[in-house]
């Protein structure tokens, strides 16, 4: 699991637990209700007991629909709609007839040399961005647009999320906006999903890409099994098994987050701890002083399974079209940031990738954990690298 930030869905999953829970405990004490009324019908009727195997039989029916029922996740709650959050943000719209909120910083679009797309973490948004100093974009002549993802925050959830819908997000949001038939991309945490896919299907639109902390999929053929294996085995056991359940059974997700006793991540409900001392410093204030819950609150207004579980299922998914070791050079720079301190993405696994595409740009930050656009002066380092540097850089 990735975040993007110390935030993440904490409160609100917990709360969301106890609901389902409870739903649950209600529907199996109403089917138990039931078996009995059928029973005591049969036996006052006079016609005997009833037979074990059609007692067998309801409870067998009655329990596989009480489960299809429980699985099935909550309708979302689209901002606009009736009912739904009120839309607050400018918006772009989609080929497919969905919108985007976005927010714009640095530069304005018409004054700028470079325009840049910014693509959010887990658990992030559109104010999210790499933490450039304004000096610099000013300096530079940059301007750049950050957007909820599909299903974030205000931007419409995409039931039909994927790979490729990403990329083709990216390129509607640039043409919605008028940034020209090239622009850069910068990614981050879990966000890198989306500019895999955008080297994958419109490297012709991209004039440079930047990976901040990219996330891994452990079962991507292309990594080492026994590396793999055992760097997954290092993560908390409620991590391991949310991803199991993201790749074996995605339409699970949301049920099985929802259980109190079952496994869950750790990311979520802000529980897991980080080895970088600055990683660990801003989860635990982003919880002290709410804006864990606060920013989980926001992502997730539409719906936890149209934003987080979504995300998932896509990321840690299958892969059926590529992995990124199967990407083709593009013709643009593209450049991989990761620390070497990063508690949710293993640096060894990220050098073997990055090895094995030999036209990445690999940089290893020392001391430097998976929250990158916390750590102060990278966010400037980055937007120079990617806007200034040569492809060898």
């Amino acid at each position: 699991m990735a975040a993007d930030d110390a935030s993440a869905g904490g409160g609100d999953c917990k709360r969301e637990k106890r609901t389902a829970s409870a739903s649950a405990m209600h529907a199996c004490a109403g089917a138990l209700r039931l078996i009995c009324v059928a029973c005591a019908i049969d036996w006052l009727s006079g016609t005997g007991s009833t037979p074990a195997s059609l007692v067998a039989l309801m409870a067998t029916v009655l329990a596989a629909g009480w489960f299809v029922s429980a699985v099935r996740p909550p309708t979302p709650t689209p901002c606009g709609t009736p009912g739904g959050p009120p839309v607050t943000a400018p918006r772009a719209r989609m080929r497919d007839g969905r919108y985007l909120a976005y927010a714009e910083s640095g530069v304005s679009r018409d004054k700028a040399r470079f325009k840049v797309v910014y693509s959010h973490g887990f658990s992030g948004g559109r104010m999210d961005s790499p933490r450039a100093s304004q000096e610099l974009l000013e300096e530079l002549g940059v301007y750049m647009v950050a957007f909820d993802r599909a299903g974030y925050g205000e931007s419409d959830p995409d039931p039909r999320r994927s790979l490729r819908s990403a990329a083709q997000d990216i390129e509607d949001l640039a043409d919605a906006l008028g940034l020209g038939d090239k622009f850069h991309l910068i990614c981050s945490s879990l966000g890198t999903h989306a500019g895999w896919a955008a080297i994958r299907y419109i490297p012709h639109r991209l004039a440079g890409v930047a990976l901040m902390a990219p996330v891994i999929n452990y079962r991507w053929r292309c990594l080492p099994r026994g590396l793999a294996r055992r760097l997954y085995r290092r993560q908390p056991k409620g991590d391991q098994w949310s991803l199991r359940v993201a790749y074996y059974a995605p339409w699970l997700l949301h049920w099985w987050m929802s259980q109190p006793w079952l496994p869950t991540s750790t990311v979520i409900d802000g529980s897991g701890t980080f080895p970088n001392e600055l990683d660990e410093k801003n989860r635990v204030m982003a919880l002290s002083n709410g804006m864990f819950h606060q920013r989980a609150r926001q992502a997730t207004q539409q719906g936890v399974q149209e934003s987080f579980y979504r995300d998932m299922a896509v990321m840690f998914g299958r892969w059926p079209e590529f992995e990124p070791t199967d990407l083709e050079e593009p013709p643009c720079p593209v450049h991989v940031f990761q620390g070497d301190e990063d508690g949710v993405v293993p640096v060894e696994l990220q050098r073997h990738i990055c090895s094995r595409l030999g036209w990445v740009n690999y940089h290893e930050l020392p001391g430097v954990g998976h929250f990158q656009s916390a750590v102060p002066g990278l966010g400037d380092r980055i937007i120079t690298t990617l806007l200034q540097a040569p492809a060898s850089a």
